[in-house]
């Protein structure tokens, strides 16, 4: 395969453009960028990234080579890529791109494969395929990895696995544990792109819509929060007592996705978990019921058994899969039940994906002067560099906080003082 492969060139002076716009609201990761630069921290190293080809990433992917890392990017999910931007990265900033939007499962993983081919000394991953292809099909590159980092949810679910199996030959650090990215990347960045995504691949309107969430994590909080605030009225569907409990605190229904499924007009997946929504849930939907997911697999809603159950199918707007059924109800599923967010809308807006992605660029940093000294396991994000982001962040937006005063300070330090 040739160093790069895109949808197409000429695309590229458009996506420069919205790279540039998403850059205006990074400015935690512009200051990062300007300080590798000068310091060239990732010099002489070879990253292989597999992450969602957006205009964000774009800017992630120029922090790291202004770092002075030698950098290739692929696609983390076949329907996630900007193809503007796949082709701006290859034509302006030199960094190789395999991705391209709407790509097979076949040309998916020769990608991935492809971004291998770099040997890499760290891999960074959102949903954890790189490293699981790296695990199982190119183990002769193993030896040259040092460590890696894990964006998402699913991702480090896949890694604790293999960290418990002791399958996992090199640390990595779990972005997603960051505060400063599941608060606020997974709450509010999940939460307003899947709405955007619902609507522009439906145009439907949400007031009065019965409006079904599947899981109350970081990331079904945030969409609950958001369906509410459109109007809708929202069911939560959860196997935690304890996020149930909060869910039912939080003011919304909480109910068995087997009674949720006949009263819902809307349904969304979060959980990271296979068939969510299954055989019996789809016999009793309404007709017309809409279904995504914005978990990071398509596996969460049991397509290929509504395949079965419909006696046909018809793609009826971008996006949009019209499934009959054989006593004529339509169930129609959004995106082919990948992350409807970037499926359909442009995901994430950059002002939390700047958290995320500035999480990234200083876990490898990190991970260039401490790997020697990690163990084959998952770590978290070191709380002084999410810290040093949320101060970051907080300055950029212009606002101050307090700080302790030394009495203060004496006082949480000591116990003889009482009432």
């Amino acid at each position: 395969m040739a160093n790069y492969d895109v949808k197409d060139m000429n695309l590229a002076d458009g996506g420069r453009l919205k790279i540039e716009w998403a850059e205006r609201e990074m400015p935690v990761l512009r200051l990062i960028k300007e300080r590798f630069a000068k310091e060239q921290p990732l010099k002489g190293m070879r990253i292989s990234a597999c992450l969602h080809v957006t205009t964000e990433t774009a800017n992630l992917m120029k922090t790291l080579q202004a770092g002075g890392a030698d950098v290739v990017l692929t696609a983390s999910n076949p329907l996630s890529t900007q193809d503007e931007v796949a082709s701006s990265l290859v034509t302006h900033d030199e960094i190789p791109v395999y991705a391209i939007k709407g790509e097979n499962n076949v040309t998916y993983y020769k990608h991935i494969n492809a971004a291998l081919d770099h040997k890499p000394h760290f891999t960074m991953d959102d949903g954890a395929d790189l490293v699981n292809v790296l695990h199982k099909d190119r183990r002769e590159l193993l030896p040259g990895v040092v460590a890696g980092t894990e964006e998402t949810t699913t991702g480090v679910i896949r890694l604790h696995a293999m960290a418990a199996d002791k399958a996992l030959n090199f640390p990595i650090v779990a972005i997603n544990d960051a505060l400063t990215k599941h608060f606020f990347d997974n709450r509010y960045g999940t939460g307003q792109s899947t709405i955007d995504g619902i609507v522009r691949a439906t145009n439907i309107l949400l007031a009065g819509k019965t409006f079904v969430v599947a899981g109350y994590g970081w990331c079904g909080r945030g969409l609950a929060m958001r369906a509410r605030g459109m109007g809708s009225n929202v069911i939560v569907c959860e196997v935690d007592p304890l996020k149930a409990l909060e869910a039912v605190m939080d003011g919304y229904r909480v109910m068995k996705m087997e009674d949720a499924a006949s009263i819902g007009d809307i349904f969304v997946t979060l959980t990271g978990d296979i068939n969510i929504l299954d055989t019996h849930h789809f016999e009793v939907m309404k007709d017309a019921a809409i279904v995504a997911n914005s978990g990071h697999f398509n596996v969460e809603i049991n397509i290929p058994n509504l395949e079965k159950m419909a006696k046909s199918k018809r793609l009826v707007r971008p996006y949009v899969d019209e499934y009959v059924t054989k006593d004529n109800r339509r169930i129609y599923i959004l995106g082919e039940g990948r992350l409807i967010n970037l499926a359909a809308a442009e995901g994430h807006p950059a002002s939390v994906m700047d958290m995320s992605f500035a999480n990234q660029a200083l876990s490898l940093e990190y991970l260039m002067k401490n790997a020697a000294k990690l163990e084959k396991r998952v770590y978290s994000v070191p709380d002084e560099i999410d810290k040093n982001i949320a101060a970051l962040k907080l300055a950029a937006m212009g606002i101050t906080i307090d700080t302790l005063t030394a009495e203060q300070v004496k006082y949480l330090g000591s116990w003889e003082e009482g009432t």
